[in-house]
């Protein structure tokens, strides 16, 4: 059998609520500025729609039944919610201010959030932000409780509660430590066979850059349970720190080995005819209405992403400093 959908109009809604409200169908009829016979018009439709009784009517008093006590605990939080919606787009109209909430795995909060707030703020300088780092199943985590307006992180974790929506490109590198032995490589490009014969540094389980790594290794034929982790850490930069000082050979981001690749202290790889792009999300919840700073916030991100807010946007990162050729 199909579901009866019932269609409820906003003005029998709020005919119904402000006759219990003032407990009386003339005074609600005053306070909406209606007659009396069309407050109980409205109300009767109701009740009809819904095929239950809403109101027990006397000469002198107005009792909700038992339904009528259910829909009118709906009916207060939906006319609520419609004045909060008409505040809230006013207000917006009106200024911009407050604090946007958000948390971000690494390398998208070390090396593109600055350029994206900063540029934000000059918008909006009334707009702050509270900041998390945390590796991307963390922020996840944080949108999934509603804890943050939004996150930001570098790959994908499983969760029906969140989307995700591509707001800048990256690509991955191979460091290693400046010294003859690697230098070797800068003519003939880094093999993919010497990943298994080094010591390796990664990033931690949740670490968005240590998934996209190793499904990046597996397509090209890598079996990463061969590699040989020397150390774990949670800090891109402290892979970058323990390479330079000769500990291993390490896979981050490029955006994020510019720095010491630039003061010669790491070489950077790329592999022959492998381009190792990796997609950086936004990532909110579902199901949660943005605040309208948030919301702008939002929409400014996969603009500037695209390319379209100004400057070479977000998509493509500078090159390394040292690569294959």
């Amino acid at each position: 059998m199909d579901e009866v959908v019932v269609d409820i109009d906003m003005r029998e809604l709020e005919s119904f609520y402000h006759v219990v409200k003032e407990g009386s169908f003339s005074r609600a009829a005053q306070v909406l500025y209606l007659t009396q016979p069309t407050v109980s018009a409205h109300v009767a439709s109701l009740e009809r729609k819904l095929r239950v009784q809403l109101l027990v009517r006397t000469t002198k008093e107005v009792f909700l039944t038992d339904a009528g006590k259910l829909l009118f605990r709906y009916a207060e939080q939906i006319l609520n919610l419609r004045e909060e919606a008409v505040r809230a787009v006013e207000s917006f109209a009106k200024e911009m201010r407050g604090t946007i909430r958000v948390a971000a795995s690494s390398i998208p909060g070390q090396y593109y959030l600055p350029k994206l707030i900063q540029g934000f703020r000059c918008l909006y300088p009334e707009v702050n932000f509270s900041l998390e780092t945390l590796d991307s199943g963390e922020v996840v985590e944080r949108v999934t409780a509603r804890k943050v307006d939004l996150g930001f992180t570098g790959t994908m974790i499983a969760s029906g509660k969140c989307t995700y929506e591509v707001f800048a490109e990256d690509r991955l590198v191979v460091i290693t430590p400046n010294t003859p032995k690697y230098r070797t490589y800068l003519s003939t490009g880094f093999p993919i066979r010497q990943l298994t014969r080094e010591n390796f540094i990664r990033r931690e389980a949740g670490s968005g850059t240590r998934i996209e790594t190793e499904n990046f290794l597996r397509e090209m034929g890598v079996d990463v349970d061969k590699i040989t982790t020397a150390v774990e850490v949670r800090s891109t930069e402290s892979i970058k720190q323990m390479v330079s000082e000769g500990l291993g050979i390490s896979m981050i981001s490029q955006s994020a080995s510019r720095d010491y690749c630039q003061f010669q202290k790491i070489l950077a790889f790329n592999f022959d005819n492998v381009s190792l792009r990796r997609k950086l999300y936004l990532v909110h919840h579902k199901n949660s209405i943005l605040s309208p700073i948030a919301q702008a916030f939002y929409d400014y991100a996969i603009k500037f992403g695209s390319g379209k807010g100004g400057a070479a946007g977000l998509r493509e990162p500078l090159p390394s400093y040292s690569n294959k050729k």
